[in-house]
């Protein structure tokens, strides 16, 4: 009986060994159970290149006034689903006098020199990024003919498109929140001029009529929306079917900071 306890306790002493050692050998952090093949594994190089979810940045950028993400030397508009604002940065610097080059959409020396050239002016450190603090007072100071604009002294919330600036500006109890760059209808199918309520919305629609993707869509005039974009990328290049256009993520933050509420919009202005 001593020699059989004996010998049971050499081997869960053995087994026990062995799964010290095998634990071991596992690298910290991993699983602690193996997962099943996948039939086309995921590479290093494919998780790197998922963009990192950014839902939290953007309900901060949506809450603030004028907000904007950081704009740097080398960041370009690389296609409607991957928009840095470097368009509208350029347009932007041009209305301030700061910038004198071309609206390419990627930016370069003279996109960083003319940042420093606005942040010296308006007393910001000259480091040559697009900051908040920059978009803050870019977007001010370039909101055209903000004065005569008639959505600003009206109570609640009122999405004001001006057809010729290719212009909408956010008014939030008589306080201007935002202002983006849009695109509307062309000659044919221009957007509808007046005093509309958005009536319906939808996250994810799909036009029946052209089978175009119509994100955070918020209608007002019969089938005419503002909503995000799958085809602008310069907001003064070609024109809509009648729908105001707008930067996905522009049409995003909209959605966040009306979404649910009243939304009135006013469309005036001749047609450009």
């Amino acid at each position: 009986m001593r020699r059989s306890r004996a010998d049971l306790t050499t081997a869960v002493v053995t087994v026990a060994g062995a799964v010290i050692v095998q634990l071991m050998l596992v690298p910290v952090g991993a699983a602690a159970t193996t997962s099943p093949p996948t039939s086309e594994p995921v590479t290093s190089s494919a998780v790197a290149s998922r963009p990192a979810p950014k839902l939290s940045d953007e309900r901060y950028l949506a809450n603030r006034r004028f907000a904007r993400e950081p704009v740097r030397r080398g960041d370009r508009d690389r296609g409607t689903d991957d928009i840095e604002h470097v368009r509208e940065l350029q347009y932007r610097l041009r209305w301030a006098g700061a910038y004198r080059g071309p609206v390419t959409g990627y930016f370069g020396d003279r996109t960083q020199t003319a940042v420093k050239r606005f942040q010296r002016r308006a007393d910001l450190h000259a480091s040559g990024k697009a900051t908040r603090a920059v978009w803050v007072r870019l977007i001010k100071r370039t909101v055209r003919n903000k004065s005569a604009d008639r959505c600003r002294h009206r109570p609640g919330l009122h999405a004001c498109y001006d057809r010729n600036r290719h212009q909408v500006m956010l008014w939030k109890r008589g306080t201007l929140w935002n202002s983006w760059l849009v695109r509307g209808g062309d000659r044919e199918y221009q957007t509808r001029t007046g005093h509309f309520t958005v009536y319906r919305r939808d996250i994810d629609h799909v036009s029946s009529i052209f089978n175009t993707p119509m994100p955070y869509a918020q209608f007002f005039s019969g089938g005419q929306a503002l909503h995000g974009s799958a085809y602008m990328t310069d907001p003064f290049v070609d024109h809509s079917h009648g729908c105001v256009n707008m930067y996905i993520e522009d049409a995003r933050q909209l959605w966040q900071l009306t979404n649910g509420r009243r939304l009135r919009v006013h469309v005036y202005g001749r047609w450009s």
